[in-house]
């Protein structure tokens, strides 16, 4: 009985699946496996049942216990070429792990180069291909020469390349440096990286990526460090920089296409002691969803701020450190707002992303087209609102109040730690204080707190004396809902968070507040007023999400510090 069979009979495809199957295999495939190329069977049933008849056992690579050590005795070129993964050491020899229980003639090759009995288990592809790049490295084989080709690259540059004839170009054009910066980049996109930052460190060069807002490194292997200076020169023509200068920062940008999806790519390089480093920030404009529904506030506070949203004049501000999600919420603020009647024109640096039916302005400093120019001129184009990327200075913070007084609704960012700090912040920039008292609306501080994968959260049940003194504890036992930490599984990638959302701190402009901000008081004189008029800070939100099983208490104490009124 063919593989094909063993599915029917395990009641895995029909028929017309395999003989469909067997019309569409190329290149010598089998039909099984081109019916889980296809899409018509999971290739996880499909192996268990193939084992199930020739008495080879299914293993579970994610959570099985591999003995790393035995990775010493297989020739890496063995691992990449065959797809297969050493998993531990039995009486009757060393069990490998393969995808294809039929193809007997890479487990032979295994056994004569290791002089020990091969064992085949079963896993699946993604499976062996994940703990290959965990434990040998990303790009590890690229390295060895060892890709195969591919009938069209997987990461494609939308605009292309411009280079020189020279010798240095030459050389990081080789398809082996080309496939290897792919697989950086194509490894980072898939694992929801934001910035990809390859180091150079006295020991060599060093790659993590940020997911979720925290800083992973990637396991690489040690000859990665000869390919350094072609890694970083590559990435240079990828983003049209001159890869002669190596004592001057520079800046560009790279447009890809992956999985049919359009990547932008931001990329700052700098030298360093040990040589150049270079962060790259990926926008994966295929991913991005701008909306105000998913963007995790309570729903109180989302009608209040789609009230003050739609206001006709006035300013509002979200503040936040870089990397705080205060574009995401400004993004998703006009797009909740956009029709036809309303002109919406934004001022940015950069444009991070393309929004339909709103005009958007790319400022360059360097040639006098700075925040502060451009709103003039965008006043002349009749907007009705008007988005400011960052106040910087006082040029920019007062043509936006002169904006918001002459009719215009304007958003834009400052970077302060909390919302009632942004109306002194004016002020120490050089505004009036009436004049910030009188065209301030709303103030929205918030951060981006990871959200725990609900696949495999752990309800828990905590000690008091073990939580933060300001946790709420009434609301906790009055609510007799568990708490949850995180566990770790396939869906996850084992981090136990998947994905983020905000936590935020809304400050109306109260007639107390602009009272206090006309007067010059302080933050902290604004920040009790609020707070008595019913704001709830940033910590107060963040623990509700805890509360609500979204995310943990550990995290709330990372991205937040304690109240202390």
């Amino acid at each position: 009985m063919d593989a094909g069979q063993i599915l029917i009979k395990h009641g895995l495809l029909s028929d017309d699946d395999l003989a469909r199957a067997d019309r569409e295999r190329t290149n010598g495939e089998r039909a099984d496996q081109r019916a889980v190329d296809l899409g018509l069977v999971p290739e996880e049933p499909a192996l268990r049942a193939l084992g199930a008849e020739l008495g080879v056992d299914f293993v579970d690579l994610e959570s099985a216990d591999v003995d790393l050590s035995l990775l010493s005795l297989f020739p890496q070129k063995l691992i990449h070429r065959h797809s297969m993964f050493p998993v531990r050491q039995t009486a009757a020899g060393i069990e490998v792990a393969t995808s294809d229980p039929l193809d007997l003639f890479p487990l032979d090759e295994a056994a004569a180069a290791v002089g020990v009995p091969v064992v085949p288990v079963l896993a699946t592809r993604d499976a062996i291909a994940k703990r290959i790049k965990t434990h040998l490295g990303v790009g590890s084989e690229t390295i060895e020469g060892l890709l195969a080709a591919r009938e069209e690259e997987e990461v494609e540059l939308v605009d292309g390349l411009q280079v020189d004839d020279a010798e240095i170009s030459e050389e990081v054009q080789e398809a082996s440096v080309v496939r290897l910066v792919n697989e950086i980049l194509l490894e980072a996109i898939d694992s929801r990286a934001s910035d990809v930052h390859i180091e150079s460190q006295p020991s060599g060069v060093r790659i993590r990526y940020r997911i979720d807002g925290i800083l992973q490194g990637q396991p690489t292997p040690p000859e990665i460090n000869r390919f350094q200076a072609a890694i970083i020169s590559r990435l240079k023509i990828m983003a049209r920089l001159n890869i002669a200068e190596k004592r001057l920062p520079q800046d560009g940008r790279i447009k890809l296409k992956v999985h049919g999806r359009e990547v932008d790519v931001r990329v700052s390089v700098i030298p360093m002691l040990h040589g150049e480093g270079i962060v790259m920030r990926l926008l994966d404009k295929g991913r991005m969803n701008f909306s105000l529904a998913k963007l995790g506030m309570e729903e109180t506070l989302g009608r209040q701020f789609e009230e003050l949203i739609s206001m006709p004049h006035g300013i509002v501000l979200v503040t936040g450190p870089t990397g705080s999600g205060k574009t995401t919420t400004l993004y998703s603020a006009l797009m909740h707002i956009k029709s036809e009647d309303t002109k919406i024109i934004t001022t940015e640096d950069p444009v991070e992303y393309q929004l339909e039916g709103i005009n958007q302005i790319q400022v360059h400093p360097k040639i006098g087209l700075t925040f502060a120019a451009s709103l003039r001129s965008i006043l002349r184009h009749d907007p009705d609102v008007v988005l400011v990327g960052e106040i910087r200075d006082f040029e920019t913070a007062e043509n936006a109040i002169q904006a918001s007084l002459t009719g215009h609704l304007v958003f834009s960012t400052l970077h302060t730690n909390d919302a009632p700090s942004a109306y002194t912040r004016l002020v120490d920039m050089g505004i009036e204080p009436f004049l910030v008292a009188s065209t301030v609306e709303a103030v929205m501080a918030q951060r981006l707190v990871r959200t725990l994968c609900t696949h495999c959260r752990e309800p828990y049940e905590p000690i008091r004396d073990d939580l933060p003194l300001d946790f709420p504890w009434d609301s906790f036992v009055k609510m007799d809902v568990p708490l949850y930490r995180p566990g770790g599984c396939r869906e996850c990638r084992g981090s136990g968070f998947a994905g983020r959302q905000g936590i935020f701190e809304l400050c109306p402009t109260t007639e107390s507040v602009r009272q206090l901000a006309h007067d010059r008081a302080s933050s902290w004189e604004i920040r009790k007023a609020a707070l008595a008029d019913g704001m709830r800070t940033l910590r107060q939100d963040a623990w509700l999400k805890s509360l609500e099983g979204m995310t943990t208490v550990d995290e709330v104490l990372r991205v937040t510090k304690g109240d202390r009124l």
